[in-house]
């Protein structure tokens, strides 16, 4: 430890800390640009400056360890008039209209500017020529607006282990983007969204839908049906102002029905349903392995996330056919929506329009597959991220604080505790294994409350065992058997827990793959700044929804029952495999970094 003082307050702080470490800690707010919680301080932005007496010079907090006796001023007017400078010299690069920018109400950048009370710059010169990139389905850049700060460099490289994006160029003409200022389509990108969640400006952002699903809800002639990912229900109040992890299920289904949906359908319906039929297929190959002494299919890996896909068909293609063939939820339901639900209410699917409410920017992408069309149409026509939900809610005038609650609809609509988690890391691991344990063995699995602690958290890589005993009908063969499997979320833990496996093949039987840092509750298209300490809340909520639901085990849902009677007749049958299974090939790596 250390002893320092801060604006006259003394301190005592691990002598490893930074400046802006240590004023967190006694709740003195420095502001940051180019600052991520976790990773290495760049001090590219340089707002973080602040004043050590005796140094000639303003460090930048975010990189500068504190020593003893330090003393700090983090508001003094030479702090302030410097702090003024950097920013004023920001906004006369940046080149961007405030009133039109979707960016505007949550602007980092335009609310720093308001803070240092920035009213007119007394900076004019150049600014970049804007070069927007509308190439990929999920991300839209423009150039114009970036400030160089490169958080969206660093994510990429150091969180995602992706680094399709980095600096072009030098000084004035440095860009921020791929290679050879090619387009985002042409370079190996997993369309995670993670650069523009943590991008301070409008340079990165997703590809809207909310023009399209205006005029589908307007369209007398279409019939418009929605369904909710789990993780929405836990973030989309912070768009409100509400705190991360307000859970806002019963508003949100409220909300959507005053914008016009015919119906408002939940994606933990298809959830239940993925681990039916994902469980099911860990299940055939532990017996073929058994059997024949090929473990060649194992471990299975889950296959729900789209950024993990990508990720996989792009940079670890000797894991595909390890890859369960399920489809994600989203996809399960689309498929779903325009065969078995049309048919209950007599619409023409041709007529249909599915819209998905998705904490991803990916689900973009994935709805947009070629092969996502097994119901004769595309399964998935439009996909909003949260942030767009929560503008197209502020669009429609709806006072959604002062809602009611109100219930999803039938049948797509039902769903329990299980499919709630899949919105957390772990959690569709603990789903599965909840349904597993319980279709092997005959009883729920020994954990308390059905949690398996273990796989909770964020920690990057986690691992459990599950000995399955007392096993029962042509399950027999696991009597006694320890099932192992693994959890990482983030991409560059996925990439660590590959190498792993490659290493130890026989160690895991199934794993599970999320694409953003605390699984969906972090993704893409989730309300900013997500940090630990949003990550947490949101998580946390998401198991109190699991804990309130009366069924919490993916197999006792009566929908899911009624739809494999009516419908589909079996797990892994014929018609479940025609629309809610499918493949993955190798994709070419194209001038990534």
């Amino acid at each position: 430890m250390c002893k320092i003082t801060i604006n006259g307050n003394p301190l005592s702080v691990q002598d490893n800390a930074t400046i802006l470490e240590a004023a967190a800690m006694a709740n003195m707010r420095i502001p940051t640009l180019c600052y991520l919680e976790g990773l290495q301080p760049m001090g590219a932005c340089r707002v973080c400056i602040v004043e050590v007496e005796g140094s000639a010079t303003l460090p930048a907090s975010c990189s500068t360890p504190v020593r003893e006796g330090m003393v700090i001023h983090t508001n003094s007017k030479r702090v302030r008039e410097a702090r003024k400078t950097v920013v004023e010299l920001l906004l006369s690069e940046h080149e961007g209209d405030c009133r039109l920018c979707e960016r505007s109400e949550d602007c980092e950048l335009r609310k720093l500017a308001d803070e240092l009370g920035i009213r007119k710059n007394r900076y004019e010169g150049e600014k970049p020529s804007s070069a927007t990139d509308t190439s990929s389905v999920a991300l839209v850049r423009d150039n114009a607006k970036c400030i160089k700060c490169r958080r969206c460099v660093q994510v990429c490289a150091q969180i995602q282990h992706v680094g399709v994006l980095a600096p072009q160029f030098r000084g004035y003409r440095t860009t921020i983007g791929p290679a050879f200022s090619d387009p985002l389509s042409s370079v190996a990108c997993v369309q995670c969204g993670q650069c523009a969640a943590v991008c301070p400006v409008g340079a990165i952002v997703e590809h809207s839908h909310i023009d399209e699903v205006l005029s589908a809800l307007e369209n007398p002639h279409k019939h418009v049906v929605v369904q909710t990912a789990p993780a929405i229900r836990a973030a989309l109040g912070e768009c409100f102002g509400l705190a991360p992890g307000t859970l806002v299920t019963g508003k949100m289904t409220t909300a959507l029905k005053l914008l016009g949906f015919d119906a408002v359908f939940d994606t933990d319906f298809a959830a239940d349903l993925t681990i039916m039929e994902e469980g099911t297929e860990l299940l055939t190959r532990l017996m073929a392995a058994h059997q024949t002494g090929d473990r060649s299919k194992l471990p299975q890996f889950t296959s729900c996330s789209p950024g993990w896909i990508n990720y996989a068909e792009h940079y670890f293609p000797d894991t595909l056919d390890k890859i369960s063939t399920c489809k994600s939820p989203q996809q399960m339901f689309g498929a779903l929506a325009k065969t078995y639900y049309a048919q209950k209410v007599g619409i023409d699917p041709a007529k249909m329009v599915v819209v998905s409410i998705m904490p991803c920017t990916a689900k973009k992408y994935e709805a947009a597959r070629p092969e996502m069309r097994s119901s004769g149409f595309q399964d998935v026509d439009y996909v909003l991220t949260t942030r767009e939900l929560g503008d197209l809610i502020k669009m429609s005038g709806i006072d959604f604080t002062a809602l009611e609650d109100s219930p999803m609809d039938a049948p797509l609509g039902i769903s329990t505790g299980a499919a709630d988690i899949f919105a957390n890391t772990g959690g569709v691991m603990e789903a599965a294994l909840r349904t597993v344990h319980a279709v092997t063995t005959g009883r729920p699995i020994g954990m308390e409350d059905l949690h398996i602690a273990v796989l909770a958290g964020l920690e990057g890589i986690k691992t459990a065992s599950v000995t399955l005993s007392g096993t029962i009908g042509v399950w027999k063969f696991l009597e006694g058997k320890e099932v192992k499997v693994a959890v990482a979320h983030g991409l560059g833990n996925a990439a660590a827990l590959i190498g792993h496996i490659r290493d130890n093949p026989d160690e895991f039987q199934f794993v599970e793959i999320m694409t953003c840092p605390g699984g969906c509750i972090g993704g893409g298209g989730q309300p900013r700044f997500t940090t630990d300490e949003v990550r947490r809340a949101r998580i946390a909520a998401i198991y109190r929804e699991d804990e309130g639901k009366q069924l919490r085990q993916s197999h006792e849902n009566p929908a899911v029952q009624q739809l494999y009677a009516e419908f589909l007749g079996s797990p892994l049958g014929e018609k479940s495999h025609h629309l809610l299974h499918t493949t993955y090939e190798q994709h070419e790596r194209v001038k990534s970094h």
